[in-house]
Order: structure tokens, then sequence, then C-alpha cells
């Protein structure tokens, strides 16, 4: 039986529901349905009473509950004898690169203050990049901007989409209007483009990239206009309040762990630092 699999059939005992059970190990409904019904296959025997309110453990599935227990608890004490020797190795972090100075190094200080003096190897690259790393086992944890209807991942700041400028104020009404933009993965990247153009402003795009400094000295530059999330405006370059341009939108950021993460990155210490990060965020606002 799969170990997984067994943890999330506990999961749903402890919680009594397979939405509370998904919220906590932190998968999404369908996949943990989706192990349930293999396990099911696997036994040959329903492991729940689905028709009943609330959710009703089988006999099967209460005779299952004591093996799944042992079996877990064996599997997880057999691999920390393993870990420990692990634990010494450099925690792989993802990072885009236009959070690299402004979250990062907060994020860092706050992993550090929770374990202690752990060295991290850091890469930075578009979320869409980042998620490929953490699923090819590349990566024990991403900072990456999640799509609003995701739950993806913990909280660690809700922020929002800016148009910026350097200390000409006056290249917003130049046509086409000059930018340099992330490159098409960013969410503002597509949300930009469209925007202008259903507010019938043309365009010069002048670049688009990974690279927040390449944006940053491109716009300090005064060559170009950009669009970035409010936490990665530096302090010398303008928001642009009120110019007749499209509204952005809001994202959320997150951190996610790898399936198979460093032995340290346990769900408690990621829940307990995106706790600090959004009540920091809820003080400020």
């Amino acid at each position: 039986m799969d170990i997984d699999s067994l943890r999330s059939f506990l999961a749903i005992v402890d919680t009594g529901s397979f939405t509370r059970a998904a919220a906590q190990i932190h998968r999404t409904q369908s996949a943990i349905s989706m192990q349930i019904k293999k396990l099911e296959e696997e036994l040959g025997n329903p492991l729940f009473d689905r028709d009943k309110r609330p959710l009703t453990v089988s006999l099967a599935g209460q005779r299952l509950v004591s093996h799944a227990r042992r079996l877990v608890a064996s599997h997880d004490e057999a691999l920390d004898a393993f870990k420990r020797e692990d634990n010494a190795r450099p925690i792989r972090i993802g990072c885009p690169d236009d959070y690299a100075e402004s979250l990062l190094p907060e994020l860092l200080e706050a992993f550090r203050q929770q374990l202690g003096n752990v060295t991290f190897n850091v890469l930075c690259a578009s979320s869409v990049r980042l998620r490929q790393r953490l699923d090819s086992g590349d990566l024990d944890l991403a900072i990456v901007t999640r799509a609003p209807d995701s739950d993806e991942g913990w909280l660690l700041k809700h922020d929002k989409g800016v148009w910026v400028c350097g200390n000409d104020p006056t290249l917003v009404e130049r046509r086409p209007l000059p930018l340099a933009l992330f490159d098409k993965s960013c969410k503002f990247h597509t949300t930009a483009l469209d925007g202008l153009g259903k507010f019938g402003i043309d365009v010069d795009l002048v670049a688009f990239t990974t690279s927040a400094s390449t944006l940053v000295g491109l716009v300090r530059s005064q060559q170009a206009l950009s669009a970035m999330a409010t936490g990665s405006v530096p302090p010398d370059l303008k928001v642009l309040s009120g110019a007749n341009l499209p509204p952005l939108p809001a994202i959320d950021i997150v951190i996610v762990s790898a399936t198979h993460s460093h032995p340290m990155i346990t769900p408690s210490v990621i829940s307990s630092i995106s706790h600090q990060f959004t009540a920091s965020q809820t003080k400020i606002a």
C-alpha cells in the first residue's frame, strides 16, 4: 500500500472530511479522492460510507486505521534515521527574480530563525520554471505567484500590479507607449498588453525578460515604462497613479514545498512562517 495514500486516509479519518484533510496535507480534494479510490480497489472494500453525513468510516476502514498508523509510523521512523545525515545539505530554494531583493531576504531570515544556521542554495527563475524544478526534485522550496482560484502552497503576501516609470512621468504620454515587461509567463505581461490594446494605446515593446534588474535598468534610464508588483518597486522608481492606463491584477505570493523536500522543511515550519508573514502584512494594512 502506498504510504502517501495511507497518510491521506488517516487525515480524512482524523478530520472527518475530505475537504479539511485536503487543506491540512496541502493536496487537492480530487487528488486524495483518487488515492482513496486506489486503496479501496487494492483492498477490495470501501473505506468510507459516503452516503452518510457526517462522513463515516466503514468496517473495513476501521480495520485499516491501526495498520495504517503503524505502517506510516514505521515508514517515518526509517526515513528519519537516514535523513538525519541529510540535514546538513543546503536547502534548495527557488525565487522569481523580482522577489529576490524585496521578499527573499526576509524569508531566509525567518527560516534561519526557526532552523538555525542552515545554508540556502538559491535559484532565480520564473514561477513556471520553478514549478518544473520542484516537480523534478531539483528544488526543496519555491516562491511563486499562484492563480487566483488556486489553493497552491502557503500564502506569504497579497500584492498587486502597478505601472512604474523613471524620473520622467511624461513618458506615459508617448505613442507608441514604450514598455519593458517580464516574460510571457508573468501575469502582468499579458494583462498589460491586453489592457493597453483595449484602451486603444499602441505599444512599443522594448524588451521582455525574466530579469528584474534588466527591467529596472530600462525604466530607470527612461527607455520604457513597466508593470510589476508593488513590493518589487525600487525606491527611486515612481508608481504611476491616476494615469490613463489599464488596471493591473492583484496577486498572491506563496511558498510551495516539493513532495520530497529537505528533511528540515516540514509542514509545521512552513505553516509557521506563512502565519508570520500574513500576520505582519495584516498589521501593516
